[in-house]
């Protein structure tokens, strides 16, 4: 097996010795999966504060309950599995914080912070961390938004996401840490249910219309902002995460981009498949926060990089989505 540097020749990072934290949110859940299908199922440790509703989801593997703010279970998980990768998914997302902002600063920079000193007291040879779009601001070019640009978020999400971006850089700077990251735009998958985001509007739609039901949209039909589906989401992690360390220029964070819609566009989409499809709009506080974002991500500096490049548009997305969902319904 090639080492997850790359190179078969110099393995940087031990296959499978990985800890995954926060391995019960929406993308948690599939990157352990991905993970375990890549290395030895063993050997990817799934961590979260509480274990999952459903426990068949993290069964291929090891479960630990963790706290990411509690930096004495960290250090004895870290002990107990000498992991080589952490991927620190852990945070509260955009609509969640701003409902309760001063857990939403805590578990967002003390829970980064925590990772990245374990990280560098163990010797631990690399770190995830996701970032997010949320770290651009009203004042940033919406379209085709650059790599490096304005950034002046105004959530507690977005502030926490631009402040951990520098703090990832500061720790590769100092401590040589091999911390890498992507902004994320809003994720779209089928195994998990919306965990609080402003983007999330994109996964309940489909299981609106999946169970024939109308969907009302909390965001106004023109509202642009930028997408990906789930498998492009891994695809991006994991092809990051493996990538030379020479290749990674960028140790604040990449941008990452898919496709860029509307929810009448998506709403379209779905009604070439489900024609009698309903939706309704009562625009409500997430419209404000979505207005501050980008409609469209320029991630030219990663396809350069790293050779960043996604496999679903909108219509592809649609069709696997109503598949999978349409499976996952009761008999």
């Amino acid at each position: 097996m090639a080492s997850p540097s790359g190179d078969p020749e110099t393995p940087t990072v031990l296959p499978g010795s990985v800890l995954v934290i926060g391995a019960c949110g929406q993308l948690g859940l599939e990157l352990v999966a991905a993970l375990r299908q890549r290395y030895e199922p063993h050997l990817v440790v799934a961590a979260d504060v509480r274990p999952p509703k459903d426990p068949n989801l993290l069964a291929g593997g090891p479960f630990e309950l963790l706290d990411v703010l509690d930096r004495t279970r960290l250090d004895k998980l870290i002990r107990q599995y000498r992991p080589k990768q952490i991927y620190h998914l852990a945070a509260l997302l955009s609509a969640t914080a701003e409902k309760n902002p001063l857990f939403g600063w805590q578990l967002n920079m003390d829970g980064l912070l925590i990772v990245l000193e374990a990280a560098v007291a163990h010797g631990v040879a690399q770190v995830y961390w996701p970032s997010s779009i949320a770290v651009f601001g009203p004042d940033t070019p919406r379209d085709n938004t650059p790599q490096v640009t304005i950034m002046n978020p105004n959530t507690v999400y977005g502030i926490s996401k631009l402040a951990g971006e520098q703090w990832c850089e500061w720790y590769h700077r100092k401590h040589g840490l091999d911390v890498r990251s992507l902004r994320y735009p809003g994720l779209i998958g089928y195994k998990s249910l919306p965990g609080g985001g402003t983007t999330d509007y994109a996964v309940d739609i489909y299981h609106k219309a999946v169970a024939g039901a109308p969907y009302e949209c909390f965001l106004e039909e023109d509202t642009y902002l930028p997408m990906m589906y789930m498998p492009d989401a891994l695809k991006a992690t994991l092809d990051l995460m493996h990538a030379p360390a020479e290749q990674i220029k960028v140790r604040t964070s990449y941008n990452l981009g898919a496709m860029s819609f509307s929810p009448a566009e998506i709403t379209a989409s779905i009604q070439q498949h489900v024609p009698d499809f309903k939706v309704t709009y009562a625009p409500d506080a997430r419209q404000q926060i979505a207005n501050s974002w980008p409609a469209s991500i320029d991630d030219s500096k990663a396809r350069q990089d790293w050779g960043w490049q996604p496999d679903f548009d909108l219509d592809k997305m649609t069709a696997d989505m109503l598949l999978h969902l349409k499976a996952m319904q009761p008999a």
